[in-house]
């Protein structure tokens, strides 16, 4: 017997194991459970239930002992146990103490007694060395420096000598003064997934996109263990797998199986935050009503835009090389040359920090860029949805955390690092009390607090397509021209039948509304080819 909202059910609570994650910051599993009637499974939850309470899993199909469920499927359920004996509570107790010890992953981390995120991120602070690096970088002297913030030579020196600490208020002034050095660094999303256990591709796109579905293409996949997918103007930059409906061949009633993955790609961010321009909506609105759906993230790629080349991918390397770094992961991987540019990966998943050289990588896609070097935080599972848990729950900006995060758990130095020096039980403390840090990541960690989480609209186009043609048809078709076969060409230009996939990119990128919402709303449309900081906009698109 259990109760299932006020309401005696007469079933027998079945565990079929953890979903998503087993073990979350709250102490908290989420598990799936099913509720067994005369030898069925009639119905089945996803509950959370108290890791203190539970003590240790049962086996796959054993009874739990599960007294009460309550939630919806929206909010999501909550389940009770049954009060367990004390011995066993102690026993779960030890066994989570164990586990607390040994799971260490900076902020976003389990603590003895506590049920929610620590405070103890580490955070660097904007100090004398990072203001006289600012001031090379500026190619300015303390006097002029001083003139164009109206202070004293006298005070900036005292700044620079660490007399006098450097408020915030002095760091907003400069920045509002030397605003291309305001402008030096960006945040921006450049991945996101989200799986939904309760809704179909289809619903997806209506209720929580609000996209117009006549822009995707449907066609079967058999990638990720699902059968059906969804694509924006048929293309794989904003897509949706799910399952497609079967036909009962005896009964001939369509069952459809529900569960559905989101995908949006570093394009399709730009592309759909087209869309949330349109519907008055920013990420934190998106996030918010995502979870409404029991959206859980699979993967959030926070990319930081280094457009000043503050960071010189060269020297990065080197310094990899050189053992001139600490990570708190001990895996890393250097990939590429001088020529086409390097790419470094420190850590694997759930969670990697990659420094990469955006410009020569766009380069050689033919590309344009104004971001030299690129630093990305890579997370899946529960990283990343520690990281949207940490910006929706408390009042602290995105780009913040990122910054936080990124000092956390990579450090680069001038010096090399000895290796009794990593053995140390303080191993960061004690790098930075004797290794000097290299100025250029020290700066970027310290200065990028004070930078935008943007965003930058985009229209769907098929640029891709003409820089191919420029760069590989033209020559062939000006041979054609000379040779008197342009007509045939015309013609055949003319009266070729496009594919499915050609079609919806023809459609999508004619359209300048590609959501419900347009329909209410009225819309500059010159909007989407500028960048607007997140922070500032409060969901108003402007």
């Amino acid at each position: 017997m259990i109760t299932i909202n006020n309401e005696p059910k007469a079933y027998t609570p079945i565990f079929l194991g953890t979903t998503q994650h087993s073990l979350r910051l709250s102490l908290q599993i989420l598990m799936m459970v099913g509720m067994k009637l005369n030898d069925e499974i009639v119905e089945t939850y996803n509950v959370t239930v108290s890791a203190i309470e539970l003590g240790q899993l049962p086996n796959i199909g054993n009874e739990i002992a599960i007294d009460e469920i309550t939630g919806s499927e929206l909010s999501g359920f909550k389940a009770k146990l049954k009060q367990s004996d004390a011995q066993m509570q102690n026993t779960a107790s030890t066994e989570l103490e164990k586990l607390v010890d040994v799971k260490n992953v900076g902020r976003y981390q389990l603590l003895k007694g506590k049920d929610n995120m620590t405070q103890d991120m580490n955070t660097l602070e904007f100090d004398a060395n990072h203001l006289k690096y600012v001031r090379q970088i500026l190619n300015a002297s303390q006097d002029s420096l001083a003139k164009r913030l109206k202070i004293t030579r006298q005070t900036v020196n005292r700044f620079e000598t660490g007399e006098q600490k450097i408020s915030d208020k002095f760091l907003d002034k400069l920045l509002v003064t030397y605003p291309d050095l305001a402008e030096s660094i960006e945040v921006q999303f450049d991945w996101v997934s989200l799986t939904f256990p309760d809704l179909t591709s289809k619903q997806v796109i209506a209720d929580v996109l609000r996209l117009q579905e006549n822009l995707f293409l449907e066609r079967p996949t058999s990638q990720n263990f699902y059968t059906r997918e969804m694509a924006f103007a048929g293309e794989k930059n904003i897509y949706i797998q799910d399952f497609a409906p079967v036909k009962n061949p005896e009964t001939q009633a369509v069952d459809q199986k529900f569960g559905t993955t989101l995908y949006l790609t570093g394009k399709g961010t730009r592309l759909f935050e087209k869309a949330l321009l349109e519907q008055n909506m920013n990420w934190r609105d998106f996030f918010e009503k995502a979870r409404l759906y029991r959206g859980h993230l699979t993967r959030l790629d926070i990319a930081i835009n280094d457009k000043w080349g503050l960071l010189d991918m060269n020297e990065l390397v080197k310094a990899v090389q050189e053992k001139r770094f600490w990570s708190k992961s001990k895996s890393y991987a250097v990939h590429g040359n001088v020529d086409d540019g390097w790419t470094v990966d420190f850590g694997k998943s759930p969670f990697v920090i990659r420094a990469y050289d955006k410009h020569k990588e766009q380069a050689n896609k033919g590309y344009d860029t104004d971001v030299k070097t690129r630093v990305e935080l890579e997370l899946h599972q529960d990283k990343a949805e520690y990281v949207l848990d940490e910006w929706l729950n408390n009042d602290e900006k995105l780009v913040s955390i990122t910054f936080d995060i990124l000092y956390t758990y990579l450090w680069f130095t001038n010096g090399k690092i000895e290796d009794q020096q990593l053995k140390s039980d303080t191993v960061r403390d004690e790098i930075e009390a004797t290794v000097e840090p290299m100025p250029a990541w020290s700066l970027l960690t310290a200065l990028g607090k004070k930078m935008k989480f943007v965003r930058e609209p985009k229209k769907q186009s098929v640029e891709r397509i003409e820089k191919w043609v420029l760069h590989s048809v033209v020559p062939s078709l000006a041979v054609l021209k000379k040779t008197g076969h342009w007509h045939e060409i015309i013609e055949a230009i003319n009266t070729v039948e496009l594919s499915a996939e050609q079609e919806k990119l023809v459609m999508a990128t004619n359209k300048n509304a590609i959501t419900q919402a347009s329909r209410q709303l009225n819309i500059n449309f010159e909007k989407p080819t500028k960048k607007y900081n997140e922070d500032d906009e409060q969901g108003k698109g402007a």
